[in-house]
């Protein structure tokens, strides 16, 4: 298995020429002007004066085209190998036919290059005929021995060089992967982890809070039906004030039973928003918001004996659901709160459209320390902190507590 990871991976170039350092190209670039600049001016000259003289000469033009195709190959493999194929070629004659100039230079960037980028058995052939055509030249023009012997070894070296920089290369690569893979299997491995834990809140509120409000419609209803059958003529003012809280009670737990549907389905489905399962007739959209306030605080009215004012400030205007949502959440949450801790006080519901944010206060007197309400110890106490949540996801500020010898929630956010 890991042979094969190797081969397959030795048939890529590394290190593509798009991703390539400007550093590195200008040195390359920097290789070859030296190597046309100086070749022509040690002996012989390259030009037309006689065969070796054409031989640097034509060299040299097929190292300049092949050169360039190898800087413009990115990671196009097969013209790369050919680009360092022909200037292996070409460049290996060119150090043997000019043994006493830089032109050696050509061959040592061939095959390092070519043990960096290529495979092993490529790369050892691009050297090897690099090392066959600079001794073919180098015997013909009768080179000195000891460059016939030097510049071969030279060479091999920087192929073995290239060789240990592939190896390390790939490591890197291989070890860029694994922790890639290793990020993705976190990633889903916390997906998952979430989605089993909305499903577990999602079988929790339908096994507590559901099945709670379900016996509660049913005895509510039972009580409401016995106080029905009683005789027109035993029914009494407090029986038929009965009836009628047993009535909203009836209502309320409906609706808290479809709120509870929505928040289970929104759970199941993986949706963020709440209640964004369920249809937008559904949900108080941005159209609909000031309507849904005056039923809300008409409600609040109705079942708490409680006068509840809503002023409207500035143009109402359309804003975002999202915005409207939360608005009608918190002004949801707020009468809840002041039913609790001040029943039948007199609560003020201000909606403010600004140019920029929609703001909510809503503000009820503070009741006296001893005439705590007798719903007061009611709920979990997180109402208002799953607001501040709310307004925060949405990009907005919510604030709670006494102010001036009331109590405020304020709520702005953009919209």
């Amino acid at each position: 298995m890991i042979a094969e990871r190797w081969e397959t991976a030795s048939r890529r170039p590394l290190n593509p020429g798009a991703n390539t350092p400007p550093v590195i190209s200008a040195v390359r670039i920097i290789v070859l002007l030296t190597v046309l600049a100086t070749v022509p001016l040690a002996k012989p000259h390259p030009g037309l004066a006689d065969a070796h003289s054409i031989a640097i000469a034509v060299a040299m033009a097929v190292v300049t085209i092949a050169w360039v195709v190898w800087l413009r190959a990115n990671c196009r493999y097969p013209v790369m190998v050919a680009a360092l194929s022909v200037m292996a070629v070409a460049g290996g004659a060119l150090a043997g036919l000019s043994p006493f100039s830089p032109a050696i230079a050509i061959a040592c960037v061939v095959t390092s290059s070519a043990g960096i980028r290529l495979s092993t058995e490529a790369s050892l052939t691009i050297t090897a005929a690099t090392v066959a055509s600079f001794l073919i030249a180098g015997f013909i023009v009768a080179a000195p021995a000891e460059t016939l012997a030097g510049y071969p070894a030279a060479l091999l070296g920087l192929w073995a060089f290239g060789l240990t920089r592939r190896a390390y290369v790939l490591r890197a690569e291989e070890a860029e992967e694994a922790l890639e893979q290793a990020r993705r299997a976190h990633t889903a491995e916390n997906q998952a982890s979430a989605l089993a834990e909305r499903a577990r809140i999602a079988r929790e509120i339908h096994d507590v809070l559901a099945h709670s409000l379900a016996a509660v419609s049913v005895n509510l209803q039972a009580a409401e039906g016995l106080l029905g059958e009683l005789p027109a003529d035993a029914r009494g003012s407090e029986v038929v004030k009965a009836m009628e809280c047993i009535e909203r009670a009836v209502a309320f737990t409906r609706d808290g039973m479809t709120e509870t549907r929505r928040a289970i389905l929104a759970l199941r489905e993986g949706s963020d928003g709440d209640g964004a399962a369920a249809s937008p007739s559904d949900r108080p959209s941005a159209t609909r918001l000031v309507a849904e306030l005056r039923k809300l605080t008409g409600e609040h009215q109705a079942n708490g004996d409680a006068i509840v004012d809503l002023e409207l400030i500035g143009e109402p205007r359309p804003v975002g659901a999202e915005a409207a949502l939360t608005a009608y959440r918190t002004v949801q949450e707020a009468l809840t709160n002041a039913r609790k801790h001040a029943p039948g006080g007199p609560v003020t519901v201000g909606l403010t459209f600004a140019s920029a944010a929609l703001e909510v206060r809503v503000v009820n007197p503070l009741p006296a320390a001893d005439e705590a309400g007798p719903l007061a110890h009611a709920g979990a106490g997180y109402g208002l902190t799953g607001l501040r949540e709310r307004a925060a996801l949405a990009g907005g500020t919510l604030t709670a507590g006494p102010e001036d010898g009331q109590w405020s929630v304020h709520l702005r956010i953009p919209a």
